[in-house]
C-alpha cells in the first residue's frame, strides 16, 4: 500500500523525482482498485438500466464521473504521488488535496444522486431519498458545516499526530484517503446535483456565493502549512529524505503553495458549473412562464347560445393577487 513505511535504504534507492518520472511512476493499490471498481460500477450499471428502458443519460456527466472523478482518485493513490509521498512532502499534499477537492467534484459532475433516484426501482429510491432527508446527513450536508468539515479535517490532518502516524501505518494511510474523499464529497455533491438535497432557500445565487467562500476557506490550510515555521512530520521527512530532495522546509513550503494553487484553480470550474445550472435553471423557467402566458391570452372557444365575436381570455395579471399581478394592473394604461 501507499502508505507503509520504507526502511532508509528503501527510500535512498528511490530514483530523483524528474518530471518523465512523475508522469510514468505508477504503484497498484489494491483498496483504492476495489474502490473505482465498486463506484465505477454501480455508476456503469445506472447508466445501462436508464438505456435498457429507452433513456438517455448525458455523456458529459459520464465521463466526468469516471476521468475527473475515478481518474483523480487513481492518480492520487497509485502515480508517483503515492509512491514518493513518504519521501518528500509536496506529494502527499498534492494527492491529499487532490483527493479532497478534485475527485469530489468530478463525481459530483456525474451527478450520481439523480442517476441513482432514476435508476432504482421505487422502493429503492425512497429509500435513498429518505436517507438523504436523514437528520444526521442533513446536518453534515449543510453548507457551512460541511465546508467547515473540510477545514478541520485537512487541519487536523498536518498539525496533529495523525499525518505522521499515516505515513508509518498502511491502514491508516487508506484510511485517511477515504476520510478526504467523503469530507470533500459532503460539500460538493449536494451543490451541484438536481435533486433536492439542501434547505429550500439555497438557491443558485446562494450556491454561487457558497462555492465562492468555499474557495477561499479551501485555500486556509494551504496559507497556514506554507507558513508554519515548524516542520509537518518532520522528524519522519528528516528521516526518510532521500539524498537528492531539497531541504524539508522548502518541500514544505512547495507543499503548502501547491495546495492554495489548487485550491484556487479548482473553484472556478466549481462555480462555473453552478453559474451554468443557474442560467438553465433560469431559462426553464422563462420557457415554462411564456407557455403559460401564450395559454392565457389565447382567444376563447365560442360558446353556442352566445355572440360569435371573438372574446379573449383575461389576462392572468388581472386575477392574480401577488405583487406582480398588482404591479401589472397599476402599470396598465386605463381605456
Amino acid at each position: 500500500m501507499s502508505g507503509l513505511a520504507l526502511s532508509g535504504a528503501a527510500a535512498a534507492s528511490l530514483p530523483e523525482l524528474t518530471t518523465g518520472r512523475l508522469l510514468s511512476t505508477w504503484r497498484p493499490d489494491v483498496a483504492a482498485l476495489l474502490l473505482i471498481a465498486v463506484l465505477g460500477g454501480l455508476y456503469g450499471w445506472g447508466v445501462l438500466r436508464l438505456r435498457r428502458r429507452g433513456e438517455r443519460w448525458p455523456v458529459p456527466r459520464t465521463a466526468a464521473f469516471a476521468l475527473l472523478g475515478l481518474g483523480t482518485l487513481a492518480v492520487a493513490t497509485m502515480s508517483a504521488l503515492a509512491v514518493y509521498d513518504t519521501e518528500l512532502f509536496w506529494p502527499a499534499a498534492v494527492q491529499n488535496v487532490a483527493l479532497d477537492l478534485i475527485a469530489p467534484l468530478g463525481l459530483a459532475l456525474g451527478d450520481p444522486l439523480r442517476l441513482a433516484m432514476s435508476a432504482l426501482p421505487e422502493r429503492g429510491a425512497g429509500r435513498l431519498r429518505g436517507a438523504m432527508s436523514g437528520r444526521l446527513l442533513r446536518l453534515l450536508t449543510f453548507p457551512l458545516v460541511s465546508s467547515a468539515l473540510v477545514l478541520v479535517s485537512e487541519l487536523c490532518i498536518y498539525f496533529t499526530p495523525y499525518f505522521e502516524t499515516a505515513l508509518r501505518h498502511g491502514a491508516l494511510h487508506e484510511l485517511m484517503y477515504l476520510q478526504l474523499l467523503l469530507a470533500g464529497s459532503l460539500f460538493v455533491l449536494p451543490v451541484l446535483t438536481r435533486e433536492d438535497a439542501l434547505p429550500a432557500w439555497c438557491n443558485h445565487p446562494v450556491r454561487a456565493a457558497l462555492v465562492f467562500l468555499d474557495g477561499l476557506i479551501d485555500a486556509l490550510p494551504g496559507i497556514v502549512v506554507m507558513t508554519h515555521s515548524t516542520l509537518i512530520a518532520g522528524a519522519w521527512y528528516l528521516r526518510h529524505a532521500p539524498a537528492w530532495a531539497p531541504d524539508v522546509q522548502h518541500n514544505q513550503q512547495v507543499g503548502g503553495g501547491a495546495m492554495v494553487t489548487i485550491a484556487e484553480l479548482v473553484s472556478l470550474p466549481f462555480l462555473l458549473a453552478i453559474l451554468v445550472q443557474w442560467s438553465r435553471a433560469d431559462r426553464a423557467q422563462r420557457v415554462v412562464l411564456d407557455r403559460r402566458l401564450d395559454e392565457e391570452l389565447a382567444p376563447a372557444a365560442p360558446v353556442a347560445g352566445r355572440p360569435e365575436e371573438e372574446e379573449l381570455v383575461r389576462p392572468w395579471w388581472e386575477t392574480d393577487g401577488g405583487t406582480v399581478g398588482q404591479r401589472m394592473r397599476q402599470g396598465r394604461p386605463q381605456g
